[in-house]
């Protein structure tokens, strides 16, 4: 009697450990980091780039959508770069300390125009930022499209 009983313990305790020992050695997904945004985000030095995207219906021209965070102590310039080759395009930004650069989302500064892109929307497209003399960050933006209505305003 006295093994039976030990012999249901021992089933019980291994359905528990079993049931719930997957929490123990999985991780915690409130802990990964992402971007809660449509667009991604990079760092390059003391630039933080945030939701960064672009927005284009026919993949050949678009607006590139992005928020600049000067984290420093002086203005900066930033090279964003997209293209290889003979085709890689080069754009310079002054980003000052405060406030931050919104690029089209806060009625200021319009989006920066990204012609002769090649790259079909739903896909991602390469681009380089560089602040200052800092290493640069290569990040895979992300290509929308206007049918969303609040990009529509942004398709070129």
């Amino acid at each position: 009697m006295k093994s039976r009983r030990l012999a249901s313990l021992a089933l019980v305790a291994a359905v528990l450990v079993g049931t719930s020992g997957c929490a123990l050695i999985s991780p915690q997904a409130t802990l990964i980091p992402y971007a809660p945004a449509d667009g991604v985000s990079a760092h390059t030095g003391d630039v933080a780039v945030r939701n960064a995207l672009i927005v284009s219906d026919d993949g050949i021209d678009g607006n590139f959508l992005a928020a600049f965070v000067n984290e420093g102590t002086a203005p900066v310039t930033v090279r964003i770069s997209y293209g290889e080759g003979a085709d890689k395009t080069e754009i310079t930004l002054r980003v000052p300390v405060n406030p931050p650069i919104s690029l089209g989302m806060d009625g200021e500064n319009d989006p920066l125009p990204f012609p002769d892109m090649d790259t079909i929307p739903g896909a991602t497209m390469p681009v380089y930022f560089q602040a200052g003399d800092a290493e640069g960050a290569l990040v895979e933006v992300p290509i929308l499209t206007g049918q969303t209505s609040y990009l529509e305003p942004f398709v070129p």
